[in-house]
């Protein structure tokens, strides 16, 4: 091999480690983003029992998915365990993804990327399989090099403690909203993190009406409020369809029993909540657009 194979070999090699390193590192930090919809994912799949029990699990996968990220950085045991180590990583979660879109078929939102890119299961199969093919690529053009543990050692151990750290399991015990994980327009929806407006409507109810009005308008003249999702209680004729229709309003919604409308509302309806990272901010029974107006600003 000449000199300039060999340069250009090196490049390729240096080119594939950082794009290889950069997917698996952001493949991390997407689910780290919003851990608690890979959890729900993995409930709904038949995985785990609840929530709970997959927390533990998925940060592991994070922490791992990121220490096979940053390992891609550097050169030591990069072609004995690196590189065969990510090709067992795709293959097992192409597995499961196998798994999901065809026998279960799932069409959703897989959670490979978070919420930031949104993939079904055959376009999470298909990017694995293309990411496979360049690992292979670069394990052909690796040479074996001196291995140093200290490097990797750094890596794996304070990988797993920022995911950790970064991401502590919830206790959800004492959240109100943890039963309902998915809304219509929506999909799976994780209402334990982030900022969030929960409404509580009954279709047939005129105040529920207004304040639907409202809220869309407010959305139209620019406030900046957060994700708004619904949970309907329907006892006459009216549909979200029809209600959507009457408000001028298009939010997710989920439907929910009389049971569960009675232990969510007030004296009377509607009745909003203002939810930050599964903590009630604060509960509204009236005065809405007051409310949402004062604080809310403008985008």
């Amino acid at each position: 091999m000449d000199d300039r194979e060999s340069v250009c070999r090196n490049y390729l090699r240096w080119i594939l480690q950082i794009i290889l390193g950069s997917l698996f590192v952001f493949s991390a930090y997407s689910k780290l983003v919003m851990p608690g919809l890979v959890e729900i994912i993995l409930v709904d799949h038949g995985f785990f029992r609840d929530r709970s029990s997959a927390a533990f699990f998925v940060r592991l996968l994070i922490a791992g998915e990121l220490v096979i990220g940053l390992l891609f950085f550097q050169k030591s045991f990069l072609k004995q365990i690196v590189i065969p180590l990510s090709i067992l990583f795709l293959a097992l979660f192409t597995v499961y993804l196998i798994y999901t879109g065809f026998i279960l078929k799932d069409p959703q939102n897989c959670g490979c990327f978070g919420e930031l890119i949104k993939m079904s299961p055959v376009e999470s199969i298909i990017k694995n399989v293309i990411l496979i093919a360049l690992i292979v690529t670069l394990y052909g053009i690796t040479k074996k090099e001196k291995d140093s543990f200290l490097i990797p050692a750094v890596i794996v151990v304070s990988s797993f403690a920022a995911v950790f750290v970064a991401a502590p399991i919830k206790d959800l015990k004492e959240f109100r909203f943890k039963s309902y994980s998915y809304f219509e327009g929506k999909g799976r929806v994780d209402l334990s993190s982030g900022e969030k407006i929960i409404a509580v409507f009954n279709l047939d109810c005129e105040h529920c009406q207004q304040t639907a009005k409202q809220m869309a308008e407010l959305e139209k003249a620019g406030k900046k409020l957060p994700e708004i999702y619904v949970l309907f209680f329907k006892e006459g004729n009216i549909t979200p369809q029809m209600f959507d229709s009457m408000t001028g309003s298009h939010f997710s919604y989920a439907m929910i029993s009389a049971k569960e409308f009675f232990d969510l509302i007030g004296d009377s309806p509607p009745r909003l909540y203002w939810i930050k990272n599964g903590d009630i901010k604060e509960i509204w029974d009236n005065n809405f657009y007051k409310m949402l107006s004062n604080n809310f600003p403008n985008k």
